[in-house]
């Protein structure tokens, strides 16, 4: 199950640009995906995590130069950072000669390392963020309600029944807290960033208080600040930032806090059945952290997202800022499909004034409601988002 946004947008990139680098957390797609470009045009792929496949760069100039026709993909770029170097000249060179696109295909498991490592191919690499699965990707064959209870990673969502779902989101924890986390950051000991991890579920949508959460692991603001920079730069939090607007009113200057994928969320806090999670505490957030991550996905590339929030409770779940004539869109988040909107919402319209107003609702009808606020599902406003992006491809090529 490939994600065909997401696929879209890494083979527009390489029509433009010499090198894609194609980011997200393990196990969300990038190899499949990859190789499922690489099959429609001459390419060579290397998984830089096999030694086998780390030996043939040893004299990676010489290697790379007799592939210069190809397409030429590199798993796990993150493992060999000597190699971005070696790509600036091949791409210049390539340049030069005429050769200039769709040169390397980089896969890597984290953000802002790989674009640390990256910074020498400034101006000839484009960064792609792969997310899990779509909900409006994956509606004809899994309801909204189990992929909101199993998450968007393909093996989680695609297992036999719920049991063996949560048993592979399970797995994958256990793996990055013992296996990737320390080979991206400095040793931690697991037990600690679990319970990190796990303080952060029951939080999912609330504002970030690292100086709470220091106290409560016994650990310093500095420490627990770093831990959590390094799961949102593995990609696997979120930090909404709050919307910064002249007003005339104090606003809310904390970001608020998600983990990424609701079926790791699920996980952390051991909820196995939609029964269980409907009976939970965190459903509402849950619900909220879902939406946000499939409007974000399908939201137009650099597409500017927040929330905002006045110290007196005027809020708006989330401000996509898309520029042009698509503008500022608002958009409340509510799990009953009754979609009655709250006062601290019309609130925030009127101090807002955006473009479109929207409550997502956890139904599938469509309809208007007072003071231009639509309410909407999931599925289509997140498909409507889609479209806003291929408008503007469409425009971008006349």
């Amino acid at each position: 199950m490939i994600p065909r946004l997401a696929k879209s947008r890494v083979e527009a990139a390489l029509r433009n640009e010499a090198a894609v680098a194609l980011l997200g957390p393990r196990q969300v797609g990038k190899t499949t995906m990859a190789l499922e470009i690489a099959q429609d045009r001459p390419a060579v792929y290397l998984d830089l995590e096999r030694r086998a496949d780390r030996e043939k760069l040893d004299d990676a100039e010489a290697f790379l130069r007799t592939h210069s026709d190809k397409l030429v993909v590199l798993d796990e770029i993150h493992r060999t950072p000597e190699l971005f170097d070696c790509l600036r000249g091949l791409i210049d060179e390539g340049r030069r000669a005429g050769r200039g696109r769709g040169r390397f295909l980089l896969l890597g498991s984290a953000g802002i390392d790989l674009l640390r490592q990256s910074e020498s191919l400034a101006g000839r690499i484009a960064y792609i963020e792969l997310e899990p699965l779509l909900a409006l990707e994956t509606i004809s064959e899994s309801p909204v309600e189990k992929h909101w209870l199993r998450g968007g990673f393909p093996r989680s969502l695609l297992a036999a029944d719920d049991e063996q779902s949560l048993t592979r989101r399970e797995n994958f924890i256990r793996s990055y807290l013992e296996r990737d986390i320390p080979m991206f950051g400095p040793r931690i000991p697991a037990a600690t960033l679990e319970r990190l991890w796990t303080m952060l579920a029951h939080n999912q949508g609330g504002l970030l208080n690292s100086a709470q959460l220091a106290r409560n692991l016994d650990l310093s603001g500095r420490t627990v600040t770093g831990y959590v920079d390094l799961l949102a730069d593995l990609l696997l939090l979120r930090r909404l930032p709050p919307l910064r607007a002249n007003i005339g009113k104090r606003l809310v200057k904390s970001p608020k806090i998600y983990v990424r994928d609701s079926g790791l969320l699920h996980a952390l806090l051991n909820i196995a059945t939609i029964d269980g999670l409907l009976g939970h505490p965190v459903v509402g957030a849950s619900w909220e952290g879902f939406v946000v991550e499939n409007l974000l996905a399908a939201a137009p590339q650099r597409t500017l997202a927040s929330f905002f929030r006045t110290a007196r409770g005027a809020e708006i779940d989330l401000v996509l800022e898309m520029g042009g004539n698509r503008g500022v869109w608002a958009i409340e988040i509510k799990r009953s499909p009754a979609a009655a909107t709250s006062k601290g919402f019309a609130i925030a319209l009127q101090d807002l004034q955006p473009d479109r107003a929207f409550v997502v609702h956890g139904g599938q009808d469509r309809y208007p409601r007072r003071n231009d606020i639509e309410a909407i599902g999931l599925p289509e406003l997140a498909s409507e988002l889609m479209r806003a992006e291929m408008v503007k491809g469409d425009q971008a090529t006349h």
